[in-house]
């Protein structure tokens, strides 16, 4: 039951906890929340904005891929990616308008009378900030599922997917609400929330030669954002595992601790009424307050850094070697998405054992155009061989995906290990595998098309439904 109270002259509602209540308060508060988000329709506008962008991302996608074909793991991952980033968008602004918000509507006072703790008042709001991540995952599973034309990288993507955008979400929720307890003004709340999220996203929107170095790998570990994406690229992408790239990993965790942290056993017990700006609160700090919100966040970020390994390059011809590599294709024309497989073997012709060696993929493309990124066209491009005993050969399979229409050379390179640090080895390089791929052409690409447009239809749909039932529901109240 409601009981009214008097607020600047004016009488508002005051949310009143039953005594008696077996529900802890928190879930009370969260209840309350959430269906003031979710029927009040704000979320689910900008759901229906999420939709949207998912759908044209993905039409462009798949359209493009008639020309220039993106694998599979490579269009998954930049759905993935959006869902992450636009989630976090969300949780942002429903986070830095859940305290200051409550102020400039004059509803905050009524809600710290409760019978309760600070603390979990914040709790429930919250979890019900927290809530429209996982919708935004599950809408995304359909368009993930198409793009993925049947690879197994879908569950991967999903599971990694997941638990990282789950860490970043609780991280960027929990940094909008420590900045709205901390502000009087909505709009300073706000600002300060998208201003940090323009600077945490605009990173990961750079070219890729911008990230390299020293420089562009701090970057990309310190930023939880740019570091989760390299962390799914690398994994989705690139084939590599999980405890190689967990490095990447350590970010978007420390992030998620420290600002929890910080927001409920900090900054909760202590809201107030009133925002209480940091130059305010604590006059006395050589450090100004105000600047806690953004040391909070950089102060969880720090991790190790990666140290780039330099690449050596062996430049030494021998007169004779005794290796030799065979491959079992010489020529194959095909269409863009198709998958070309071939086999190599190793031959040791000489009378002493061989040592270890790597067999590497190389491909290079004839005449002008874009040049050849190895690691899109092949999951694996070396392997390691163990030692050959005369006279013996080993065999390797490979696989080649046609990612873009023209004319292209595939060579194999067998290259043996060093003897020790101050010598070298010499190559020995295969016959040409001549390549011609062809565009493919398709009016639904990847059968998008449905899922683009039943979704955000479906969106717009239940929340027409839903507003026009809030609007009858009052009249027939008074009627």
């Amino acid at each position: 039951m409601n009981n009214p109270i008097t607020i600047n002259g004016s009488r508002v509602d005051r949310r009143a906890v039953p005594r008696g209540s077996a529900s802890p308060v928190w879930w009370l508060v969260f209840k309350q929340e959430f269906t003031e988000l979710w029927l009040g329709g704000r979320v689910l506008i900008l759901l229906i904005l999420f939709s949207v962008m998912m759908s044209v991302t993905s039409v462009m996608q798949e359209t493009a891929s008639q020309i220039d074909l993106i694998p599979p793991p490579e269009i998954v991952f930049i759905a993935l990616q959006s869902t992450i980033s636009f989630s976090l968008f969300i949780g942002l602004i429903v986070g830095a308008d859940s305290i200051s918000g409550e102020r400039e509507r004059a509803t905050l006072e009524a809600l710290l009378l409760t019978p309760t703790s600070r603390r979990q008042i914040v709790l429930g709001k919250f979890l019900a900030a927290l809530s429209p991540w996982p919708v935004a995952m599950v809408l995304s599973v359909p368009y993930m599922a198409v793009l993925s034309q049947g690879d197994p990288v879908l569950g991967q993507a999903l599971l990694l997917g997941t638990i990282m955008g789950s860490l970043l979400a609780v991280a960027f929720t929990g940094f909008g609400m420590l900045v709205s307890v901390w502000s009087n003004s909505n709009r300073i709340s706000l600002f300060v929330s998208l201003l940090v999220y323009l600077l945490f996203l605009i990173p990961t929107l750079w070219p890729g030669a911008a990230q390299k170095g020293d420089l562009g790998y701090a970057i990309q570990q310190l930023n939880p954002m740019q570091a989760t994406s390299a962390f799914l690229e690398k994994v989705l992408v690139n084939n590599r595992t999980v405890p190689e790239q967990s490095s990447y990993a350590v970010a978007a965790i420390l992030s998620a601790a420290v600002v929890t942290g910080l927001l409920f056993l900090y900054a909760a017990p202590r809201l107030r009424l009133e925002g209480r700006t940091p130059h305010l609160v604590l006059p006395r700090l050589s450090v100004p307050r105000r600047s806690i919100a953004g040391l909070s966040l950089i102060a969880c970020l720090v991790v190790s850094v990666g140290a780039a390994v330099p690449l050596h390059a062996a430049a030494s011809l021998a007169s004779e070697q005794p290796l030799q590599i065979s491959v079992d294709l010489d020529h194959k024309t095909t269409k863009t998405g198709d998958k070309i497989e071939f086999n190599t073997v190793v031959t040791n012709n000489s009378t002493q054992a061989s040592a270890p060696l790597h067999v590497s993929m190389n491909i290079i493309k004839i005449g002008s155009g874009d040049p050849v990124d190895p690691e899109d066209w092949s999951p694996e491009r070396s392997q390691a061989v163990d030692p050959l005993a005369a006279g013996k050969s080993a065999k390797q399979s490979w696989v080649v995906n046609t990612i873009m229409e023209g004319n292209y050379m595939v060579y194999m390179t067998v290259i043996p290990t060093p003897a020790s640090a101050d010598a070298t080895s010499q190559t020995i390089s295969s016959t040409g595998i001549h390549v011609i791929v062809k565009p493919s052409n398709d009016t639904n690409p990847g059968g998008v098309l449905p899922v683009a447009i039943i979704i955000p239809a479906s969106l717009i749909v239940g929340t027409v439904l839903l507003r026009s039932r809030r609007r009858t529901k009052p009249a027939s109240s008074d009627s």
